[in-house]
C-alpha cells in the first residue's frame, strides 16, 4: 500500500493502522498499535522484547496496565509511569531478546537527555517536599463527589434549574478531579470518573497510554475521536473549508453530547464487535437512583431521569469547554504535520505540544477541576496535582539548559487559539520551542 505524503508521521516511521479502522474505538487503537509496533506479541521497551505474563496479577499499579498493553510497545509509558529506578531493574529477569526489528517511533529517551536529566532531578526534589497537599486533593474529590448528589436531589425535588446547572457543573468537576486518580495504581476515586457515562478503564486506554504519550499526533486517540466533526491537524485532506467553518456550529451540540456519544459508541461496538463494556458502566445509574430515593420517591422514576439525564448533558459540555480548551490546542502548538524540534526527546515533545493555564496556578482546586498544571501533569502523570506546584523550580531550570519553553495564556486565550487551530490547514514551518508568553 502506497502511503500518501499526509499519513507520514512526524514521531513514527509508519502511519497508525488503527487510523484505518471503520470505527476508532480504544479497541481498535489498541489492535492497530499491536499490529504496528514490532512487540512480537509481547511487551516492549526500547530495544529488548520483554514477558510479563506472570508478573501481571502482581504489578503494583494493577493489572490492567500490564495485561491491556500486551505485544505493544510501551517504552516510553514505562519511562513515564515509573519515578524510581526500581522497575528499572526489576525488568531484566522477564527479558526475552532483542527486538528483531527498530522501533516505529522516532521520539528518544537517551541518558543525559531533557526528559531523564529532569526525572533524576524530580525523583530528588520528591524526597524533600510537603506530601500534605495529596490530602488536600482527596478533599477536594470527595467535596465535589458528594455536591453533585445533593444538588440533583435538590433540583429534582424542587425543580430548581439552579441547582441542576450546578448538579452539572458538580459532575464535570468530579469527572476531572477522578481523572487525577486514574493514571495510578488502582484505588477508589478513579470509579467516581464513570458517573459521567464515560469510564476510567477506556481512558486509561485512550487518555493515559495514547494521548499522553502520543499528544497531538496520529497516534493520539484523542484527535482521532473527535472527527470529522472535530479536527485539529492541520491539513486539507483532512478538512475542507466548509468542514472547517461548520465545526464552529456543531462545536457546541458536540460538546453536550459527547457523555452520551462515549457511551453510545462502545455499546454499539460491544454488540457488534468485541466486548468493551464493563460492570462499572453501571456506576453511572447511581445518579437517578439516588435522586429517586432521596426524594423519598415523591418524584416519578421518569423525571429522576430527565434530572439525570440533564444534568449529564450540562456535565457533557462543560467538560468538553474546559477539556478541549486546556492546553493542546493553538496555531502555536506543535500538531501532527508541522516541523519536528531537531531534538527529538519525548519530554520535549510533550512540552512542545502544550500551552499551560497560566489562570489556574496558584489554586489547587482550580488546577484539579481544569487540567491544570498540565505540562507537568504529562511529564510526570502518576503523581498527585497537589504535588506538581512544588516541582516548578527544577522543570524551569531544565527547561532553560535544553532551550525549551513553559508556556502559559488564560482561558480566553486557549477557546481562541483552540477555533484558529480547526481553521489552519497550513502545518507550521518552524520548530517549535518559541511560544507566547514565555515564562
Amino acid at each position: 500500500m502506497v502511503i500518501e505524503e499526509w499519513k507520514k508521521s512526524g514521531i513514527a516511521t509508519k502511519f497508525p493502522t488503527y487510523r484505518n479502522s471503520a470505527l476508532v474505538t480504544t479497541h481498535s487503537w489498541q489492535k492497530g498499535k499491536r499490529e504496528d509496533d514490532q512487540a512480537e506479541g509481547l511487551w516492549r521497551i526500547n530495544d529488548g522484547i520483554y514477558d510479563f505474563t506472570e508478573f501481571i496479577d502482581k504489578h503494583p499499579g494493577g493489572s490492567f496496565w500490564i495485561r491491556e498493553t500486551k505485544g505493544t510497545d510501551i517504552t516510553e509509558a514505562f519511562e513515564a509511569h515509573h519515578l524510581t529506578t526500581a522497575p528499572e531493574k526489576m525488568i531484566a529477569k522477564y527479558w526475552v531478546r532483542d527486538a528483531a526489528e527498530p522501533r516505529i517511533y522516532t521520539l528518544t529517551l537517551d541518558e543525559g537527555g531533557f526528559y531523564k536529566t529532569l526525572k533524576e532531578r524530580v525523583r530528588k526534589e520528591l524526597k524533600t517536599i510537603d506530601k500534605t497537599p495529596k490530602r488536600k486533593s482527596d478533599l477536594i474529590h470527595f467535596g465535589v463527589l458528594v455536591s453533585l448528589f445533593l444538588f440533583a436531589i435538590i433540583s429534582a425535588k424542587y425543580k430548581s434549574l439552579v441547582a441542576l446547572i450546578l448538579a452539572g457543573v458538580a459532575l464535570c468537576w468530579t469527572v476531572i478531579v477522578s481523572h487525577n486518580y486514574f493514571h495510578r495504581r488502582d484505588n477508589w476515586q478513579m470509579y467516581a470518573f464513570n458517573l459521567g457515562l464515560m469510564n476510567f478503564a477506556s481512558w486509561r486506554v485512550s487518555h493515559a497510554m495514547s494521548h499522553h504519550i502520543y499528544p497531538n499526533s496520529y497516534m493520539d486517540l484523542e484527535l482521532s475521536m473527535f472527527e470529522p466533526l472535530l479536527c485539529w491537524i492541520p491539513n486539507p485532506q483532512l478538512k475542507s473549508k466548509a468542514m472547517r467553518y461548520v465545526s464552529w456550529v456543531t462545536e457546541p451540540v458536540a460538546y453536550a453530547l459527547a457523555f452520551f456519544i462515549q457511551i453510545g459508541t462502545r455499546i454499539f461496538y460491544s454488540f457488534r464487535h468485541t466486548n468493551i463494556m464493563y460492570w462499572h458502566d453501571l456506576l453511572a445509574l447511581s445518579i437517578p437512583l439516588s435522586i429517586y430515593l432521596g426524594t423519598g420517591g415523591t418524584v416519578g422514576l421518569l423525571s429522576c431521569l430527565r434530572t439525570w439525564l440533564a444534568m449529564t448533558s450540562i456535565a457533557s459540555f462543560s467538560f468538553c469547554l474546559i477539556g478541549l480548551n486546556a492546553a493542546h490546542h493553538d496555531p502555536e502548538i506543535y500538531h501532527e504535520g508541522d516541523t519536528n524540534r531537531e531534538d527529538r526527546d519525548w519530554g520535549l515533545f510533550q512540552v512542545d505540544t502544550i500551552i499551560d493555564r497560566g489562570d489556574l496556578k496558584g489554586s489547587q482546586f482550580l488546577v484539579l477541576t481544569h487540567f491544570g498544571d498540565h505540562v507537568l501533569h504529562h511529564l510526570f502523570p502518576t503523581l498527585d496535582h497537589g504535588l506538581l506546584p512544588a516541582l516548578y523550580p527544577v522543570l524551569l531550570q531544565t527547561l532553560d539548559e535544553f532551550k525549551g519553553h513553559l508556556r502559559e495564556c488564560n482561558h480566553i486565550e486557549h477557546m481562541i487559539g483552540q477555533h484558529k487551530q480547526l481553521l489552519r490547514i497550513e502545518p507550521n514551518p518552524k520548530p517549535p520551542g518559541a511560544g507566547k508568553k514565555e515564562i
